[in-house]
């Protein structure tokens, strides 16, 4: 698998260890994406509160995938993850 960098902590790791976060096309959705099956603008980080909270902290999410961040998606994150 391919490596990819943390929008929280910026730490190299493989794919599988981060959670993805999609930008659908064409229209525009954000969607959690653990599968990778949706095709996108996606940004990943790793699975603890830490780098949740500093992505969204300096909306390093919304820069990334260029799109205003629902409200509700840090919630989701802290709890599913």
């Amino acid at each position: 698998m391919t490596d990819r960098k943390c929008a929280g902590c910026g730490k190299i790791k493989n794919r599988d260890e981060l959670i993805k976060i999609t930008r659908q096309n064409p229209d525009g959705t954000i969607v959690i994406n653990p599968e990778s099956k949706i095709f996108g603008r996606s940004v990943y980080l790793c699975y603890n509160n830490d780098c949740i909270e500093a992505a969204f902290k300096k909306n390093r999410i919304g820069k990334i995938l260029k799109a205003p961040i629902p409200e509700d998606l840090k919630g989701k994150l802290i709890n599913e993850f």
